[in-house]
This record gives C-alpha cells, structure tokens and sequence, in this order.
C-alpha cells in the first residue's frame, strides 16, 4: 500500500492527507511514502442500555508509516440508508410480488424489511469511475395486515462515491426481479465472484417430507402464495434452497440464476477459491454439513461436483482438531436438477418412515438432520434416485451416505490466500457438536462451548475421495482445527453476560482482511 498525496481509505472508514509545498522553483522527485503496519485498537464492550441499543464504535486503529511516523484514525459506522428511507422519490427496502407490484398496506404505504443482511459493492466496467451498484440482502419481512408472510427480495443499489472523501451515497434503489426463478427465499449472506457477480443465498429450505404431508402448510406454499398473489397455490420446497447468483450491466440490467447443481441447504456464505473452481460452504442449519463443490469450468458454476466432508477428530483442545476426509455426492448440472425440481417429490427420491421396528427390519438407514424436525428418520433410496437425493435432498443423502451432519450453526466462509488458510464461524459449540452416543452418527465430541468459535482449515492439493477418485482441485481442506474460541463464564457477570467480554461470543459471518506485507502479523479477522 502506497501513499502519495493523497490517499482515500473509506474502508477504514478514514482519509488522510498528506500536504506538500509549492514553489517558484522545481522540487526533487517526491518519495513515496509507505504503511508499514496498521494496529486495531479495540474498545470496551457496550455497558449501558443506550450503549446496547445501538451501532456504533469507539475503536481506532494506528497507522505507522515507512518514515517512522504514527497516526491514529477513530472508527465509526457510516449509514447508507435505512428501511423506508426516501432515495430519488423510491422507498428504500420494499418488496414485490412475480408481477413487479410493491406490497402496500392498507394506508398505501408500503411494507419495507425488518431484515437488511450482506451488502456486496460491484464495480462495473462502462459506468462512471464514481459509481457502482450494491446488492443488498432483504432476508425477510414484515407479515402483511392480514398476517401472511411478505416474499423476501434482494434490491440493487446506484452508489456514488465522493473521490476526495471516500464517502459513499445511494442516488438508486430498485427491487431485483426473481420471477424467472421462481422468486428468493430467505437471502442470507453473501460474496462477490472473482468473476464479478454477486453470489447470494437462500437460507431456507423447506423440508420437502413435511411438504408432502401437508402441502397447504408448509414453508413453500406460505411464500408462494404471498409472491404470486394465489391464495390457492401450491409451492414447490424444491424450488428454494439454492445459491442465487446475480450479473449486473452498466445500464442495471440484471440477470439472475439459482446453482441447482450446488445442491439445496441452507446456505449461508459461500467463498469461491483462487482457482475459480472450488466453492466452500458456511450452511446455517442445526445440525448441519461442510460441502465442497468442484465446477467443472473456472468461472462458471452451472455444472460441477459436491462433495460433503466427514470429521476424523484428533483433538479436543481449542475447540477441537479434526482430519477431513470428503465424500462425493455426484455430479450434475444446473439444468437437469431444475428439470428434477420441477416434476419430483419427495416420496419420488426416498422411501422414509419414522418407525425404528420398520426401518431396522426394511434395510434403511438411520440419519438425523435439519428435516423432520430434526428427529431420527429412516431413508432408503429408491432405485435411480441417487442424483436426485444428492441435488434436491444434499442434508439427508451426505448423513445417508456417512458425512458428518453434525454442525451446529455453521457460519460464513472466508480464505486467507497469503497463508493458504481458510476460516469459518460456529455460533453455539453445543449440542450435535458435544458427545451423542445415541445419536445416529457421533463423529463430533466437543467439549461445550456455548460463546462458540472460528475454526481454521488447511489444505491438501492432491487428495482423493473416500471412492478413491482424485479430487480435481488443490484447495481442498484436509484439516480443520479451533482457532479463535469463545469463553464460557460459570455464572454470568454483572452485566448478566454468559460469555466473557473481552472474547469472541457466538460468532456469525466472519470475514479475513489481508494487510500489507508483515512480518508478524499479516491479516486479521473481521466478526459479524
């Protein structure tokens, strides 16, 4: 990092200036003046209710430059916009039905979300060196008068930046239309592709078992029903589930797809790799897997295989070690698992029932995950069904297969490309996480950390899959251990604080941030 003049750092949320001296006669060629470190200076954790209520920072960080200078920069929250704020006369965070119509109360006001999640800033070749677009995240929304559910959206952003301050202004706000895809569900977090897409999440995943049984009540049919205006309808949970991703043009048009072929959980951060082919996943869902999908093409992931990891634990300190041994699930492309999606059931794929007599005599295998309530259902496959299962069912076929789906709210990915190291968020080290022996599987025994943990994984670039087949990527985690662990308190402090304050306590998304070159230290981590 090079400072001339003048340098604008607005993701510090800071500028600095550097002066310099005119005069009548030529100067000697100006050196540039270097970062050589960048120190975060932390802050007390919020006391009062005030203090608690709201966002904001009093941390700082320090600056120290090539020439043995130091400065200090306080950090501070800038907002953008809020729900229902007025941007070039639109409504900021509304939402709409398949047919563009913006949901509006009874006054003719409309609905705006209670939920903004991940902003991702793209910049996009053709438009104005100060502009960009920003896709921002609605996951959820308010329930109508009536008390149905709102359909969630995804909105996209105009921002203009002022190039001598670093500040950011949202001049646009416009709905993202779904409709080709049936709508989004539940838009978690999020990233941006080395390809400069935005790729999205839908966080829920309706259970496909539960929908058969009573189709009138399910997830799906809420959501569909609000979005196509059909008190009538029928959803279809095979249609939700996915990893949205999102191309903008300099003119704002949007195209969006839904990776079937990804398979269908619920999503969290996924984190595309340097070689634009491997794909980690954060899934949020209890309990839950770690998946790899390897595309087969860079930059392009409409077609590829997944992968589900099984946990050898080697240790318990710190949060736990454990080898990683990964299980192909299939391969398949985007548009033949939405061919499956549009005609299947979930009686189509598996043969199930919730009777230990039936499923011990029958030949099924036992698994527990996120569907039926997270109790213990017995599955069997039927003949075919395999890439369906894999695609359409990923939690019940990688448990039926023998992956370990025994995470517990499994947070966002991140990768520390100078170390070669990735990194993801546990919110609540508890549960399927802890020891289960009555538990279907038990690969993971824990001690019990309820303030939870950032978890490290290292790579191997040549391994195979438990079939023995080479797995096409160097990126591949072999190993994962704790890394930054939350602290328990025994009983809680005054402040009625369960977790020690001066710790980590229940991680969600975590993101790493690369800095100049250091000897000590060479990035840091950034909590959400």
């Amino acid at each position: 990092m090079m400072l001339r003049k003048q340098w604008i750092a607005p993701a510090l949320g800071f500028t600095l200036l550097l002066s310099s001296s005119a005069g009548a006669f030529a100067a000697p060629k100006e050196e540039p003046v270097q970062v050589q470190s960048v120190q975060f200076i932390g802050m007390e954790a919020p006391k009062t209710a005030e203090e608690k209520a709201q966002m904001y920072s009093k941390a700082s960080v320090e600056v120290t430059y090539t020439d043995g200078t130091k400065q200090v920069f306080p950090l501070h929250y800038e907002t953008l916009y809020k729900p229902g704020d007025v941007i070039g006369g639109k409504t900021a965070g509304v939402t709409t039905d398949v047919y563009g119509h913006i949901f509006t109360k009874s006054d003719g006001t409309p609905y705006v979300t209670q939920a903004p999640d991940i902003n991702t800033l793209i910049s996009v070749p053709g438009m104005p060196e100060d502009t960009y677009y920003m896709v921002t995240h609605q996951e959820s929304m308010p329930k109508s008068e009536t008390g149905g559910r709102l359909p969630s959206n995804m909105l996209l952003n105009t921002v203009k930046q002022d190039k001598q301050t670093g500040k950011l202004t949202v001049t646009d706000t416009n709905p993202i239309d779904f409709s080709s895809v049936h709508g989004v569900l539940s838009p978690c977090a999020g990233s941006l592709s080395p390809w400069n897409t935005h790729l999205g999440s839908e966080e829920s995943e309706p259970d496909a078992r539960a929908h058969e049984a009573n189709p009138g009540k399910s997830t799906a049919t809420d959501f569909a029903r609000s979005y196509y205006n059909n008190p009538q309808m029928i959803g279809n949970p095979y249609y939700y589930g996915h990893v949205p991703e999102v191309s903008v043009k300099a003119d704002g048009s949007v195209h969006v797809v839904k990776h079937y072929s990804m398979g269908r959980m619920a999503f969290e951060r996924v984190k595309v790799l340097p070689d634009q082919r491997t794909v980690l996943y954060g899934v949020d869902s209890n309990p839950g897997g770690l998946f790899m999908y390897v595309a087969d093409h860079a930059g392009d992931l409409s077609a590829g295989t997944l992968y589900a990891a099984k946990w050898h634990q080697t240790g318990t300190d710190n949060g736990g070690a454990a080898d990683l041994e990964w299980i192909s699930l299939g391969h398949a492309a985007d548009k033949e698992i939405e061919r499956m999606a549009d005609t299947l059931k979930f009686s189509d794929i598996f043969e199930a029932t919730n009777d230990p007599a039936v499923g011990q005599a029958g030949g099924y295998t036992r698994v527990r995950t996120a569907g039926n309530g997270k109790k213990d259902e017995w599955l069997k496959v039927k003949p075919g069904m395999e890439k369906a299962a894999a695609f359409l069912e990923t939690h019940r076929y990688a448990a039926y297969l023998g992956a370990t789906v025994e995470l517990n709210k499994m947070e966002g990915i991140d990768f520390n490309e100078q170390d070669n190291k990735a990194y993801f968020a546990i919110s609540y080290l508890e549960n399927t996480m802890t020891e289960n022996p009555g538990a279907p599987a038990d690969d993971i025994h824990l001690p019990k950390i309820s303030a939870g943990g950032v978890f490290e994984l290292a790579f191997d670039h040549n391994m195979k899959s438990s079939d023995g087949k080479k797995i096409h990527s160097k990126y591949v985690p072999s190993k994962v251990s704790g890394l930054v662990m939350g602290e328990d308190l025994s009983t809680p402090d005054p402040d009625g604080n369960q977790a020690n304050v001066d710790k980590i306590a229940n991680p969600d998304n975590v993101v790493y941030s690369p800095r100049p070159e250091n000897p000590v230290h060479r990035g840091g981590f950034r909590f959400a």
